[in-house]
């Protein structure tokens, strides 16, 4: 499945929550060529809406919460908060924050699967999500890295309604059969320390050609570029404040 366009079920929009937003902005802008714009509304708390051209890709903000990790949130879209709250708990999972409303715009929830992993509930008013997907600088896949599959793969199916495609190799979520994402499973390769997460990939141009750039920037490489056997080629980066997430080739990823 090639995102295009926010759906509901299917990841619509991601947050990097991190401890300077200088050099996020900085850091993101010589990567992907994000043009970053503030909201100066006091009560926005700071929140920064990175675009390509005209179009809203991802969001930029601070750290809201004592312990808060600097890190990047899938939100998915959702018909209500309240009820998918609701059913994140009877499914095992826990609501971490709200729902709360976002202005005009939506309403708003964190949450996490039972082993976890953070995510995001969006229930969309006037903003539905990113303007873009798939094309280099934007959303275009997410993973969920567990050690939990069997659990996960419960709780998913039961909050969001995704079908499975597993092979031996990866499982696939999707929307009716159409693939949006994946997960991982994490081995001892990952250290005990590291918790299970949602990790969003964005599209690029040239895989390569982005990790140096990343590098260039204060980045670091956790995973080289890599052509995956039938899938696309990926590198998995961290930013300069610790954020990770991938780059795929853009047109290769579902």
């Amino acid at each position: 499945m090639k995102l295009d366009k926010p759906v509901i079920g299917g990841p619509c929009w991601v947050e990097l929550g991190t401890d300077d937003m200088e050099a996020a902005k900085a850091f993101y802008a010589e990567l992907f060529g994000w043009r970053s714009e503030t909201d100066p509304r006091q009560e926005a708390g700071g929140y920064t809406v990175a675009h390509l051209g005209d179009a809203a890709v991802a969001a930029l903000t601070p750290l809201y919460q004592e312990g808060q990790p600097v890190a990047w949130t899938v939100s998915f879209a959702v018909r209500d908060a309240d009820e998918t709250g609701r059913q994140v708990t009877v499914a095992g999972g826990t609501v971490l924050m709200g729902p709360v409303d976002v202005f005009d715009m939506g309403r708003f929830a964190v949450a996490a699967d039972p082993s976890g992993a953070a995510f995001a509930l969006w229930q969309p008013r006037s903003f539905e999500g990113a303007a873009l997907f798939s094309a280099p600088g934007a959303l275009g896949w997410v993973e969920l890295l567990t050690r939990e599959p069997a659990h996960a793969r419960d709780f998913y199916t039961t909050v969001f309604g995704w079908t499975v495609n597993a092979s031996e190799r990866y499982t696939q979520w999707g929307l009716a059969g159409q693939d949006f994402g994946g997960m991982m499973v994490m081995d001892d390769k990952f250290p005990p320390e590291v918790p299970p997460h949602w990790l969003p990939y964005f599209a690029v141009a040239d895989v390569d050609a982005a990790t140096a750039t990343a590098t260039g920037a204060g980045g670091t490489v956790l995973m080289e570029p890599t052509s995956l056997p039938d899938g696309p080629r990926i590198a998995v980066l961290r930013d300069t404040r610790g954020a990770v997430f991938g780059v795929y080739l853009a047109g290769e990823r579902g």
